[in-house]
């Protein structure tokens, strides 16, 4: 374990002996829930690094996991592998090595639908849950886009082309300058030949590509009917439409919806909204936890 920029760096071993990495964010002995990040599809876990940095200052302690293929964690040798099932012993097994019996999830688009599988796979859990532009459906034109851009390496020579790329692939977000480039650090890495590639296993598309189709995720929506959510919706996003939006209020009792302006998929989380959204939603959960 070392310290980096206010985070340790810390591994554990997976249920099948994969070493996954992920960031360790605050005082380990806070009285307050820690909150497990959970990223998207291929991303890591850079992408939570100024949300992380704000709450944990806050006296939190906040997690950021690498899944298996993603960031500094260990790509599976068996690509098939790379699937929510697995995601989810990993989340386990990561939460039984640090001795944590209840986490706030904070997920990003797939993230977001593993903290509603969690609901069904370990509902003790689970005391919370930010959807952070993510529901229990799932535009189709949207996650086609993210598959196109998935199963190719892109390599670049330098930032600037890896962020111009970039560009051209996510057309409904407003960035700053400063923020595209956060993404393209979550994005690609160096590699040896000197070229900045992908920061994922390529071949975490393969089950997707020989899935039949995103399943129907209102069941595990309906498994965290017993802990309060946040749902986050970017104003422009092609994969959290509003009517689906509208249902989820309709049928959980504890739910906040919060539209980002500006904000297509997914909010970076440092929007003011999103930010007044988020410790609002943390300091309900605090009130009523057992002794407060």
């Amino acid at each position: 374990m070392t310290g980096t920029a206010g985070f340790a760096e810390r591994r554990f071993r997976a249920q099948d002996g994969l070493s996954l990495y992920f960031r360790d964010y605050g005082p380990q002995d806070s009285a307050d829930t820690p909150v497990l990040c959970l990223t998207g599809l291929a991303r890591n876990s850079k992408d939570f690094a100024p949300f992380a940095a704000r709450i944990s200052t806050q006296g939190r302690r906040v997690l950021c996991l690498d899944y298996r293929g993603r960031g500094r964690s260990a790509y599976d040798p068996d690509p098939m592998n790379y699937q929510p099932p697995t995601y989810l012993n990993d989340i386990r097994h990561m939460l039984a090595a640090l001795g944590l019996h209840k986490v706030i999830v904070a997920g990003s688009s797939l993230g977001g639908i593993l903290g509603m599988a969690m609901g069904a796979a370990m509902p003790t859990a689970i005391a919370g849950l930010i959807l952070n532009d993510v529901g229990p459906e799932i535009d189709t034109a949207g996650f086609a886009r993210i598959q196109n851009y998935l199963k190719t390496d892109r390599p670049h020579r330098d930032w600037d082309d890896a962020v111009a790329d970039l560009k051209t692939i996510f057309t409904n977000n407003s960035f700053t300058e400063e923020e595209w480039r956060d993404v393209a650090d979550g994005t690609f890495v160096r590699r040896d030949d000197g070229l900045l590639h992908f920061d994922w296993d390529v071949n975490l598309y393969k089950p997707i590509e020989k899935s039949p189709g995103i399943p129907d995720l209102w069941p595990y929506f309906n498994s965290v009917r017993h802990v309060p959510i946040l749902v986050l919706r970017g104003e422009k996003s092609d994969i959290l439409v509003p009517d689906t939006v509208d249902r989820m209020v309709e049928r959980h009792p504890s739910i906040r919806a919060v539209t980002v302006p500006g904000a297509g998929h997914i909010p970076t989380l440092k929007e003011p909204e999103s930010v007044e959204a988020v410790d609002d939603f943390l300091g309900r959960i605090a009130e009523h936890r057992p002794g407060h």
